[in-house]
């Protein structure tokens, strides 16, 4: 039986730079699980702290350095540099890294994902600038909540306590969250998703069907309709859409039409799901 004090020993780092933001909503999240959570800058990181004090590592969203040259590519040149060794230690060892939105785009830039045979030298995808060509920040498609389809089978840390086809509602804000893979590993890239149960969130509409990349229903165009993705080990996971938005029922879009205010929203179980592995398996 897992107690109060036994979570209070699991640490969690909320690792910022100039530019990202959401990091004291994530910290909060985290907390409502009774973890010890570290909000902390990267150039600080290694003057006073180490990875290995942790068991939960997260890139939160924002726009890291400006997003100048591409989206989080310059933070992920100082995560490489500095920390290149202890993120490879902190993977290997089975310990959890989360990248939300921004932090997606960082995970990607230093080779963590999709990460095939490991981490890579070289990114295998890229988050395109958005078909619409503008920042989409929203809970809604016209008149339609924007939707999440959950299709792992088990194998991401962060998602375990959702069911195989479960649809959430969880906001996205970004001007970048096209998944693409070149035009010449496409087709290979996406046999290997599949057989690796990587793939796991797709936007789709609200009766359930993929809409094939189309506005407003998918707000970026992604390859797929792909949302989220994990590595092969299930402990690296990166999604576009911002769960620690979707928290607390009070900040759901409908919820002043709701007869009874859920405590919480869909964005509680991802948080719930880690904490939980945490426990079991670290």
């Amino acid at each position: 039986m897992v107690t109060d004090l036994d979570r209070a020993r699991i640490r969690v780092c909320v690792l910022r730079t100039g530019g990202t933001n959401c990091d004291t909503e994530t910290a909060r999240a985290f907390k409502e699980f009774g973890v010890r959570v570290d909000v902390v800058q990267s150039k600080k990181m290694l003057n006073k702290n180490s990875l290995d004090q942790y068991e939960i590592l997260v890139f939160p969203g924002g726009f890291a350095n400006g997003d100048y040259v591409r989206a989080g590519a310059i933070w992920s040149i100082e995560l490489t540099t500095k920390f290149g060794s202890q993120l490879k230690d902190f993977v290997e060892s089975g310990r959890l890294i989360m990248g939300i939105c921004n932090g997606f785009q960082v995970l990607v830039e230093v080779g963590l994902l999709p990460a095939f045979d490991g981490i890579s030298e070289q990114p295998q995808m890229v988050l395109a600038t958005n078909n619409s060509a503008r920042y989409e920040c929203r809970w809604t498609t016209r008149d339609e909540f924007l939707y999440l389809r959950h299709e792992s089978q088990g194998n991401c840390a962060f998602t375990r306590k959702l069911s195989e086809g479960k649809r959430v509602r969880i906001p996205i804000g970004h001007g970048e969250g096209r998944v693409e893979f070149s035009k010449d590993v496409r087709k290979e890239y996406l046999k290997r998703l599949i057989k690796n149960d990587q793939i796991i969130f797709r936007y789709v509409r609200e009766d359930g069907s993929y809409p094939n990349g189309e506005y407003p229903y998918s707000p970026n165009g992604s390859f797929y309709d792909i949302a989220g993705i994990c590595n092969p080990q299930g402990n690296v996971f990166g999604l576009m859409p911002h769960p620690e938005r979707a928290f607390y029922g009070w900040q759901l879009p409908d919820f002043t039409r709701m007869s009874k205010i859920p405590r919480y929203g869909d964005g509680y179980l991802i948080f719930d799901s880690a904490i939980e592995y945490v426990e079991q398996n670290i």
